[in-house]
């Protein structure tokens, strides 16, 4: 038998899923499974965790970032959110290499087959940790804002928050008008954790333009989710915050 090297681990999701897995923590695992609502009818419904802490897997992520397309493919397609989440850190990982040296055709293909499978990133997490540096940073780079709007029309809650989330990489750039556009377009949206997206880009994108924040909340202040506006405006002075809310609160038929 040959003995043991000090080498890289083999590049496949069995390897990768393996040591994983070796780091389960089932009590923690309960407390994911509440948290991100796994139960019969809520928006993580039948999602299965093990346990991990995001610093656990991104360590993992760091040994496994040369993974093939098929091999990522084979770790998103497990039920376990851990090993769906290393998968996405692996995407994020090439794609930051690709970017650096400025190759946007590598940029581009990840970016697609992330969004080919978003059935794949499928709880907030999943999107918030990885949707801005895979499709949103691509997006800078190749300057078009059009795939963003498409997500926005989806059916899919998870396409949607990704649109949202996406222009976190724009507001990066110094082009917060690009969330501005997004968050009218989901400004409506009827999921809680949209409203959640939406108030906080708009908070990140006036922290770029607080004039074009002001802008917006003229227009959608009195009519917006209520948790959207407090999101967005959480970091304003207190009594600035009070008289947005009051708009809000004087509007007929505000609540939703």
């Amino acid at each position: 038998m040959s003995p043991p090297t000090d080498g890289p681990p083999p590049q496949t999701a069995a390897a990768l899923t393996a040591r994983l897995d070796a780091l389960a923590d089932p009590g923690h695992a309960e407390q994911l499974q509440r948290f991100f609502k796994t139960g019969p009818g809520e928006y993580g419904e039948g999602d299965v965790f093990i346990g991990l802490r995001m610093p656990q897997i991104r360590a993992v992520v760091r040994d496994f970032r040369e993974l093939a397309p098929g091999e990522v493919e084979s770790v998103l397609a497990s039920e376990v959110h851990e090993h769906r989440m290393a998968a996405l850190l692996v995407l994020v990982e090439q794609s930051k290499r690709s970017l650096k040296r400025g190759d946007l055709a590598a940029a581009r293909e990840l970016s697609d087959f992330y969004l080919a499978h978003t059935d794949r990133v499928n709880n907030w997490d999943l999107v918030d940790v990885t949707c801005r540096d895979v499709v949103g940073e691509y997006l800078v780079a190749s300057g078009d804002v059009e795939p963003l709007k498409r997500l926005a029309r989806s059916d899919s809650l998870w396409e949607r928050r990704i649109a949202m989330i996406g222009t976190a990489a724009f507001i990066r750039a110094g082009r917060p008008e690009v969330a501005f556009e997004l968050a009218d377009l989901l400004v409506d949206d009827g999921h809680d954790l949209m409203h959640k997206a939406v108030g906080w880009m708009l908070r990140e994108a006036g922290k770029k333009d607080p004039t074009g924040l002001d802008d917006f909340l003229e227009r959608q202040a009195a009519t917006m989710p209520r948790t959207a506006l407090r999101y967005a405006i959480e970091r304003m002075p207190a009594e600035r915050r009070a008289d947005w809310m009051a708009r809000r609160a004087s509007s007929a038929g505000a609540d939703r």
